[in-house]
């Protein structure tokens, strides 16, 4: 999740359950120590330039429930040592130090970008993929919950008003679970009648929101796409399919950097030839033909290809047009005219 909702997240656990003489300390402590996982970018950015080793590096080490809690207990152990607010109320410092950092990591998983909750182990990351790594109805019960307990201080209303606030945004998280099984039971029977029942897929909700999501399943040659809203849609869902260069992708699958990225993004990738090179997409973020992530992996050489250290490639994404179209797919479901072509149909499913 972004940086203002870990924080305000953080904020609002250490400040629930550390004394309320401690409250705007443990505020603080709260938000410094939720911030804390998320400063691994800044080793991983000095140890290596190569950009898959930045992507799949972090949220490791520093986002381990496995590492972190005896990272909070020597953090506990230093404070308490010293004496202060700490040592006054050992317990309670304990826990709300534990809190502010588990719960990041836990957090980061709701998204889809991939957190490594069990490194040194090495399965692949979790991605839950519930709710979107920006949502403002998810931070703003938080946001206000951590603003009137800090002006309220010791007094009796701030307990209630942290306690509110993390049951209204645990609500929405749930609230999220529930709205991923709505969307990936529609596409089901849809994706049954193109072949796909078994495909590798994913859902994703498209920026800001719960409502209007993204359904991605993976075909021997390609990949389908397809979106569900919960306000508007009432018919069967629709995808479209999108090719993917099996051949060139098979022709660099064995290079360690693409090795990386299949484990960290779950396979869900797609493979083009642009200008004479070998681009990979991570089709988790973004949506056809708008992605956070590709690669150049390879260079044309003869008849082949060779293989080139990782280098990122954006391509012009317009926002501003796209981010108005989502709002207005949120509450209007296209009708049979303005409605996409159906996917052709898939007789076998595979991912890369």
């Amino acid at each position: 999740m972004d940086s203002l909702t870990q924080i305000v997240l953080g904020a609002a656990l250490s400040a629930a359950i550390a004394p309320p003489q401690h409250r705007r300390a443990a505020l603080l402590a709260g938000a410094a120590l939720a911030t804390l996982p998320d400063l691994d970018v800044i080793p991983v950015n000095l140890l290596t330039a190569d950009p898959v080793e930045r992507m799949t590096w972090h949220r490791s080490l520093s986002h381990s429930l496995l590492v972190l809690p005896w990272l909070g207990w020597l953090i506990w152990a230093l404070f308490r040592r010293r004496g202060g607010r700490v040592a006054q109320a050992p317990r309670r410092w304990f826990w709300a130090m534990q809190a502010a950092l588990l719960t990041h990591p836990v957090l980061d998983a709701f998204t889809v970008y991939g957190t490594q909750l069990w490194w040194p182990l090495q399965p692949r990351p979790a991605m839950w993929s519930s709710v979107f790594i920006i949502d403002p109805l998810y931070t703003a019960w938080l946001a206000i919950a951590c603003l009137w307990a800090w002006f309220a201080r010791e007094r009796r209303s701030a307990q209630p008003a942290l306690l509110l606030g993390l049951a209204l945004s645990t609500l929405y998280l749930g609230g999220s679970l529930w709205a991923k099984h709505r969307v990936e039971r529609a596409a089901e029977p849809a994706l049954a009648e193109l072949g796909l029942r078994d495909a590798p897929r994913f859902s994703v909700p498209m920026p800001f929101n719960i409502l209007l999501w993204r359904v991605v399943a993976m075909t021997p040659d390609g990949f389908v796409e397809g979106e569900r809203s919960l306000a508007a849609d009432r018919g069967p869902m629709r995808f479209r399919f999108y090719p993917s260069d099996t051949a060139a992708f098979a022709a660099v699958a064995d290079y360690p950097a693409v090795r990386r990225l299949r484990w960290f993004n779950h396979g869900f990738m797609k493979a083009e030839q642009r200008d004479g090179q070998v681009v990979l997409t991570d089709l988790r973020m973004g949506a056809e033909p708008d992605y956070s992530f590709r690669f150049v992996v390879a260079q044309r050489d003869g008849e082949g290809w060779r293989e080139v250290p990782p280098q990122p490639l954006k391509w012009p994404w317009d926002a501003a047009r796209k981010l108005p179209a989502m709002w207005t797919r949120i509450w209007r479901e296209p009708g049979p005219a303005g409605a996409q072509a159906q996917a052709r149909p898939a007789t076998a499913a595979g991912a890369h």
